[in-house]
């Protein structure tokens, strides 16, 4: 399966490349499709929400922890290697799921610990990889990228939820496990870095300037030094908070606040996971045009917004509309978090600079799914737009730093 040496070095075959990482991005975000087990979860493991949504955070916190050295690795051994590996834990950490119960702590290494490990790994190879092969459509091949991410739990909600009718919890992980370490396995093989310097023959001359921007490429060491590192991660993190925090309830929210079934509630999840692919991609792609910053500015007031009037919906088609806007701005927090990051610390060290920024991935991926699980919905959604009004300085205080020389 391994492409000719020929093909390889062929520039078109970029975009070849582009469409395997989202395939691999599907099968990974699957991860985003938790809420449907929760219930199930909480049913055979006799646990607490709070106890059982600790899964989602773990996968979370185990994501964004490797994928701060994922970019290392990367660099050291190549994308097809490490992305070949990730497949094989995600694969392997939701297959030996299937045999975790009765133990809860077994799920929690299994599903959490090797799957988010797995994912982090396949997740930070594919941003890596595409910065280097499209330096003129940062913006928008991030978002295409993570579009996949951001989609894997739209066919992966409705396909859950009937075969936890079908076949239980356990069979339903040892299915889904062995279908996503195949796919990611598969498409990994076509994985390539991309030269050193690598230029598109057709990038203009005031777009090649505008990829190279201050023209220096920071190193991990020097940006972990600037204060412009810290705002953008917590605009990541904050951002990964809200979202997380939906995503991770969706299912038994809507049934709350609606009264609708199981399989009824897991159509607000394929809503939140097309939305998410879709934010990743929109924003990403208005980012090229608008600027990161206003990007954020806009996403951090709409989710303000949303979170506010979704605790006083009572109708589940109503309930879509506020969903569906978090879902659009958590997806585009990390479709346009990647070209900005590269924007002002350069792209030759952009997976590992971005791959530590992923730490704030696990913060928000811990504090937003627990904060929703430990208090009545209602006060956790008003407790998140509050925090979503105070993030709207992060934006305005990046526009300032971003605008001095070098960015920073």
């Amino acid at each position: 399966m391994a492409l000719s040496a020929a093909a390889v070095s062929s520039r078109p075959h970029r975009w070849v490349i582009a469409i395997a990482t989202f395939f691999m991005q599907l099968a990974l975000g699957s991860v985003y499709a938790w809420s449907v087990f929760l219930s199930p979860v909480m049913a055979q493991y006799h646990t607490s929400r709070l106890a059982a949504n600790l899964t989602f955070s773990l996968v979370l916190l185990a994501l964004g922890i490797t994928a701060g050295f994922g970019g290392y690795l990367n660099n050291r051994f190549g994308p097809r290697v490490i992305a070949t590996a990730g497949g094989i834990l995600y694969g392997l950490g939701v297959l030996l799921a299937a045999f975790a119960a009765p133990h809860l702590l077994i799920l929690y290494l299994t599903f959490g610990i090797l799957g988010g490990i797995g994912v982090g790994l396949g997740y930070i190879v594919a941003l890596a990889m595409l910065l280097k092969w499209f330096p003129d459509r940062r913006g928008f091949i991030t978002g295409l990228a993570v579009a996949g991410f951001g989609g894997g739990a739209l066919i992966t909600g409705p396909l859950a939820a009937a075969l936890i009718r079908l076949v239980g919890l356990g069979q339903t992980f040892l299915l889904l496990g062995l279908a996503y370490l195949m796919i990611i396995v598969v498409v990994a093989q076509f994985f390539r870095m991309a030269p050193e310097d690598y230029s598109p023959v057709n990038l203009t001359p005031s777009i090649r300037k505008q990829t190279t921007r201050h023209g220096y490429n920071y190193t991990l060491g020097q940006v972990l030094r600037l204060p412009g590192w810290y705002t953008l991660w917590l605009m990541l993190a904050l951002n990964v908070t809200a979202g997380a925090a939906l995503i991770s309830v969706a299912s038994p929210l809507a049934q709350q606040f609606t009264g609708v079934g199981v399989l009824t509630a897991a159509l607000m999840v394929s809503v939140i996971a097309l939305f998410n692919a879709a934010g990743r991609l929109f924003w990403g792609w208005l980012s090229d045009g608008i600027s990161r910053v206003t990007v954020f500015l806009c996403m951090f007031i709409l989710q303000m917004v949303s979170f506010a009037l979704m605790s006083s919906i009572n109708n589940f088609a109503l309930l879509l509309i506020p969903a569906a806007i978090i879902a659009l701005c958590y997806g585009g927090g990390f479709g346009t978090m990647p070209a900005f990051a590269a924007d002002v610390f350069g792209s030759k060290h952009a997976g590992t600079i971005y791959g530590v920024m992923l730490t704030a991935w696990s913060a928000g991926g811990i504090v937003g799914p627990l904060l929703i699980a430990s208090l009545p919905y209602k006060t956790a959604l008003y407790i998140i737009a509050l925090i979503m009004l105070l993030s709207i300085a992060l934006p305005l205080f990046a526009r300032s730093l971003v605008s001095r020389p070098n960015g920073l």
